[in-house]
């Protein structure tokens, strides 16, 4: 399969890196210097159009890795030139600028997956194995910290910016703890909470409180923050048998590691068993690796738009009840 990048930025550059058995054919970026860069790296073709990219014949797939308000845009061309697409989180700005990709992506018969990577973390998926064999018993709440502390300046860059950006740390960090929340505990169609502007002077949030809860009341207690000063993931899963922790995302984050609490008959102290994930962070590939598979199996990516509009769906909630436009 021939990939094309449009956005030649980090996480552009992250996958290139990732491609597993495709080959990068073209990096496009509205910088010029970036994509040839990028391109130079595996002997590609560069633009800086990305109308150039979705019209070319030797590309399959178009990753779509811009800032938030180009993100349903370009994905939208690239899904109508029927190519497969996988498009960064949160894939739009907004659920109305999600729902026109779901509905071409059924028309054009293209695979679409959105880049939750966060699933493909070792320590979430041995959290998702532990879950699934039932050792945790029927899963009850649980709670997730995610945040980092911003840097000088970050208050004047886009993010900061709500017509580019969509929102503050609620559609950036934010949506990959809704979306992990959802891969566990299901739909949340009761939604409470708000977002917040502390620190930064900024027109977007800084942090967001939120309570979700499915149908049966099983529920998600989330926190993201970019006043976090020390950068953090905590993710705890609570299940009637045993308790599941993950702490740290590599990095700056702090050693990936998952702790499972197993309660024992006689209840007290639970049975106590740690993994480390030390490794460098192999999510990208790994990810794109089953979008590939999706491809050659013409399956339904998952995460894919569905999952992206469910997680907007509650940032839109959240936005609304806190009185950002």
């Amino acid at each position: 399969m021939n990939v094309a990048i449009v956005g030649c930025g980090l996480i552009g550059q992250k996958r290139a890196k990732a491609l597993s058995t495709a080959r990068l054919t073209v990096a496009c970026d509205a910088v010029a210097e970036r994509a040839d860069a990028l391109a130079k790296t595996a002997n590609a073709a560069s633009c800086s159009d990305w109308r150039d990219v979705v019209s070319r014949d030797d590309v399959d797939i178009v990753i779509v890795a811009t800032t938030n308000e180009s993100l349903a845009k370009v994905a939208l061309g690239a899904i109508e030139a029927k190519k497969h697409v996988l498009v960064e989180k949160p894939a739009a700005r907004s659920v109305a600028e999600v729902d026109p990709l779901i509905e071409a992506a059924k028309k054009n018969g293209v695979q679409v997956r959105v880049g939750f990577n966060h699933r493909y973390h070792p320590a979430l998926r041995k959290a998702r194995e532990i879950v699934d064999s039932g050792e945790a018993g029927e899963l009850m709440f649980l709670r997730a910290r995610y945040g980092h502390g911003g840097r000088v300046g970050y208050d004047k860059e886009w993010r900061a910016n709500p017509e580019l950006s969509g929102g503050g740390e609620l559609i950036d960090q934010g949506v990959h703890v809704i979306d992990l929340a959802r891969w566990f505990l299901g739909d949340f169609p009761k939604v409470e909470g708000f977002a917040a502007t502390y620190f930064w002077q900024m027109p977007v949030d800084d942090n967001a409180f939120l309570l979700l809860r499915t149908d049966d009341d099983r529920a998600a207690f989330l926190h993201v923050s970019c006043t976090e000063w020390k950068n953090l993931f905590a993710f705890e899963i609570y299940g009637r048998t045993g308790k599941i922790a993950i702490d740290g995302l590599g990095g700056s984050y702090g050693v990936e590691r998952l702790t499972f609490y197993r309660m024992l008959p006689e209840m007290g102290p639970p049975a106590t068993t740690a993994w480390e994930y030390p490794r460098g962070d192999e999510s990208w590939a790994i990810e794109f690796k089953e979008f590939l598979s999706d491809i050659e199996q013409r399956r339904t990516p998952s995460p894919g738009l569905a999952e992206a509009r469910a997680a907007l769906e509650v940032v839109r909630k959240i936005y609304e009840a806190s009185g950002y436009e």
